[in-house]
């Protein structure tokens, strides 16, 4: 079990110093612009509550490795293949993470400012689901969750759902509705949510503008 706690501590350090340093840092170089735009609304606000899980589970999928090589027992028992498969799952929900970041090119924003206009991608991973890195995010959650499967780590998975859910219903796709207007109407109505086909919306030509 330690082994594969190792491995899950890496592989989530590995994926917190590109998902968001090393893309911080692109992203400055390129536009001048970190692009991290913080917790958005008002404390105690649905929208705030989105973020506040969002680093709780952050924090939890660091501290359930971390508990494992302190001796947290895993709740399902040590099962090799279910730890490899976590593994594998996770290295691949990072490397979705990474591409549909590159994707996003210079609109890429952590956090939403309700007063700027980024333009809309909707080419690449975003032709197939609205919400690509969120949807590559939840994988490597799942993934780092077999690997170690402890509470903790449980724990942070379903932080990780709900504040994504929070996240693109509440504030992101209200927000690009408001931004992108017809456009983003006739888009919604294409691509899934998270997975292709899944939750697109319906919309009218009246609705988008045709």
């Amino acid at each position: 079990m330690t082994a594969w706690a190792w491995a899950a501590l890496a592989l989530y350090l590995f994926w917190l110093l590109t998902a968001f340093g090393v893309r911080a840092v692109i992203q400055r170089r390129r536009t001048g612009d970190s692009g991290f735009r913080g917790l958005s609304g008002t404390p105690g606000s649905v929208s705030w509550w989105a973020g506040v899980l969002f680093i709780a589970a952050l924090l939890g999928a660091a501290a359930a490795p971390v508990a494992a090589l302190a001796g947290l027992p895993a709740l399902i028992g040590h099962i090799p293949a279910v730890h490899g498969v976590g593994t594998a799952v996770a290295a691949i929900g990072i490397a979705g993470t990474l591409i549909a970041q590159r994707a996003m090119g210079a609109s890429w924003r952590v956090g939403v400012d309700q007063g700027e206009r980024t333009a809309l991608v909707n080419d690449g991973p975003f032709a197939r689901v609205r919400n690509p890195i969120f949807a590559a995010m939840a994988v490597t959650g799942v993934g780092l969750t077999l690997a170690v499967p402890n509470v903790l780590a449980l724990a942070a998975l379903a932080a990780l759902a709900v504040a994504v859910e929070l996240q693109v219903r509440v504030v992101e796709e209200p927000y690009l509705r408001a931004m992108h207007g017809p456009a983003y109407a006739a888009y919604e109505a294409t691509p899934g949510r998270f997975v292709p086909g899944i939750g697109r919306e319906r919309t009218s030509k009246k609705d988008a503008g045709l």
